[in-house]
């Protein structure tokens, strides 16, 4: 029986790692009173007990939560605050060599949403020198507003809201959005992507979109879909040929996988990431990364 604790079971993503894991066989929760989840000794001796603690937790209490680890519990960090930090292992095992790292971790950081959808298009490209590390990128990102948390959740579910939730809101102006980070390293690039995200009235889902000239392309776009097609073929992140005329932002609500394709034409390419903001973009990625650690089936809880 795997012992788990979940802190920071109240948020949106901790809620569906709950969902996920509430009846599922081999797993047993470990639980405190509401009355101490902010406990700071309550916490400490719940991470200590468990065998695998996730972290759904603001970045400054997730650090403070590492801090009280001891022994052998694994740690899975959904939150910003590791994701680039030497120790731990990012929690993309679809990159060349990461699954094997996750497989051996105590310590792993689970991506950004955004940021999933951005590397699973660009880390292989650069890697296998289809285009340069310094190459300017930009990069859109269509999201359901469940993506925000609890609080957008409440802003755009409530009476009386205001008119500008009803249309697409770009946001991250400053271009200093939190994920900027671990897409820039995780994907070895010297030069940080134009990075345009934008919240619409739709609960979960999201499109993540890098257009790419075919001057700034060592290849052509048969090179890119050939190098998708053999990184990527399942379980969970998969090759898809684009055919359709529009793609929907919720196309991959309530499933933990994601679809990449390439659209566009021989001059101006589309490299297109669709999956859950919830799913592979958080909770599902999760439960994953859980699995590999466990040496069990990666699908395992997921629904693909």
């Amino acid at each position: 029986m795997t012992k788990v604790f979940i802190d920071g079971s109240a948020g949106t993503t901790g809620l569906r790692i709950l969902d996920r894991l509430e009846n599922r066989e081999g797993i047993e929760l470990i639980r405190i009173p509401e009355e101490l989840r902010k406990d700071r000794k309550a916490r400490e001796e719940a991470i200590n007990a468990a065998d695998v603690a996730f972290f759904c937790l603001p970045d400054e209490a997730a650090v403070e939560a590492a801090a009280l680890a001891r022994g052998n519990t694994v740690l899975i960090d959904t939150s910003t605050a590791h994701r680039t930090v030497p120790g731990w292992d990012y929690g993309f095992p679809e990159l060349c060599g990461m699954r094997e790292r996750i497989a051996a971790s105590r310590r792993v950081a689970n991506p950004g949403c955004h940021a999933s959808g951005f590397i699973s298009l660009i880390e292989p490209l650069v890697r296998e020198g289809l285009i340069s590390p310094n190459t300017a990128l930009s990069c859109f990102s269509v999201t359901g507003y469940s993506g925000g948390g609890k609080s957008m959740i409440a802003e755009y579910q409530s009476d009386g809201r205001e008119a500008e939730f009803n249309a697409p809101r770009q946001y991250a102006m400053t271009q200093e959005h939190k994920h900027l980070k671990e897409m820039v390293k995780l994907c070895s690039l010297e030069v940080a992507p134009i990075f345009c995200p934008i919240v619409s009235d739709y609960y979960s889902g999201m499109v993540v979109t890098v257009p790419l000239f075919r001057k700034d392309l060592r290849g052509s776009a048969e090179d890119v879909i050939a190098l998708y097609s053999e990184l990527y073929h399942g379980p969970v992140v998969h090759y898809e040929p684009y055919t359709e005329g529009m793609i929907a932002g919720n196309r991959a609500s309530d499933r933990d996988d994601m679809e990449i394709s390439v659209a566009g034409n021989e001059e101006r390419l589309l490299l297109i990431s669709c999956f859950d903001n919830l799913g592979k973009g958080a909770s599902g990625a999760a439960i994953q990364n859980m699995n590999i650690l466990l040496g069990l089936d990666e699908t395992t809880g997921l629904v693909l």
